[in-house]
């Protein structure tokens, strides 16, 4: 992983967003209708090169394919995974009897109505039969888009995401093994040949998990500590699929979820840092770009971050259409920079501005590429003043 000792590095969660061509295909693969595989194929392949030059065009300096085949950071995995079936049987859902919608039921409420005929409908599954890997060929896909788009476009460093345990155990309930733990340590052990050849391939692999941080969210019954308890056996689950990879090629990230709402019941990070740390990575994305939680620089005062490793805080925001101004995002990594060492940052966003690109409306990618701009322009700010 690349570390620098003259300026900040610029880097991002994600997920972008994908071409119209290309979501109409999504669609029609979401909803399990006819689609044309080659046309599929080659468009995907097109909108990776694409969305690589775009971002290195504004300044991005670790770059990614946009997640531009997958459906959603989440739901991608079910052509890649055996041991599923569909069912109406429904898997955690943040936005009902969360946190959040008790303490804003109307605004939640409005919300879904307006969603209402808008979005596709995620297909819905749940394990029936023993986990494992199938994904390999689209996999492989994946790799040689990504590393062919970096290479001409004379990008030194690409980083491919994929979705965690966790988020798979919590999205696509269990009714095959006689106990969670089982589930989620077959999910870990099947994920291994994912994270292990993008590792292989040469990139750098950035495990997407936000669950370590929603549970809290959608568990309204449950206290910090019951959670806390939780998340250290999904870090354990996670740590046994990551068994052999070095961790200076591989990035974590959790956040809150997609909400652009009041986000008021949200776990502070201070009580999840610890077991967060505990990750076997060498570098942390988190969220620190938003009203909500970008205070929260300040833990990193009483937490030391383990020596070789990075933080890569969200400085620009997904949760919000307001472009961030470049001397607004360079204070906010000065001041992760006073704290932590200017050598052990990197600038990056709060989540994915397309997290689920085949059933979401998210953030417009016209102001995606603004906040990239500034992003850009904040680090260079940055680092005219630190060095």
């Amino acid at each position: 992983m690349r570390r620098r000792t003259d300026r900040i590095l610029t880097t991002h969660v994600g997920s972008l967003a994908r071409p119209r061509n290309v979501l109409d295909l999504l669609f029609a693969k979401e909803r399990q209708e006819e689609y044309d595989a080659d046309l599929f194929e080659s468009s995907v392949c097109d909108a990776v090169s694409d969305i690589v030059k775009e971002q290195v065009g504004v300044g991005i300096d670790i770059v990614c394919d946009g997640e531009q085949s997958k459906s959603s950071f989440l739901t991608y995995i079910a052509e890649r995974l055996k041991g599923f079936s569909p069912s109406e049987k429904q898997g955690e859902d943040l936005w009902v009897e969360s946190r959040e919608t008790i303490a804003f039921p109307e605004f939640y409420d409005a919300h879904r109505k307006a969603r209402e005929g808008l979005v596709a409908k995620p297909v819905k599954l749940v394990c029936t039969g023993p986990v494992t890997y199938d994904g390999h060929t689209v996999l492989q896909r994946d790799i040689s888009n990504l590393k062919a788009a970096a290479h001409a476009h004379g990008v030194g460093e690409a980083f491919m995401t994929a979705v965690s345990p966790s988020d798979v155990e919590g999205q696509q309930p269990n009714e095959f093994y006689e106990s969670d733990e089982e589930y989620l340590f077959a999910i870990a052990e099947a994920m291994h040949e994912e994270y292990q050849a993008i590792v292989d391939a040469g990139l750098i692999l950035q495990i997407d998990d936000p669950r370590l941080l929603t549970y809290y969210i959608s568990q309204p019954e449950l206290s910090v500590t019951d959670c806390r308890q939780w998340a250290e056996l999904r870090v354990e689950a996670l740590n046994h699929a990551l068994k052999g990879l070095p961790e200076d090629r591989i990035r974590f990230h959790t956040c809150y979820g997609i909400n652009i709402g009041p986000r008021v019941h949200e776990m502070n990070l201070a009580d999840i840092v610890d077991i967060m740390l505990k990750v076997n990575a060498g570098a942390y994305l988190f969220e620190a770009g938003n009203p909500r939680h970008e205070h929260e620089w300040q833990v990193w005062e009483n937490v030391k971050v383990p020596e070789g490793k990075s933080l890569i805080p969200g400085v620009i925001s997904h949760s919000t259409p307001l472009v961030e101004h470049p001397e607004l995002i360079a204070q906010r990594l000065i001041r992760f920079s006073n704290v932590v060492g200017k050598e052990n940052i990197m600038a990056g966003s709060d989540c994915g501005f397309a997290s689920f690109a085949a059933t979401e409306q998210e953030i417009h990618p016209s102001i995606v590429w603004a906040k990239f701009q500034n992003l850009a322009e904040g680090a260079r700010l940055a680092s005219q003043k630190l060095w």
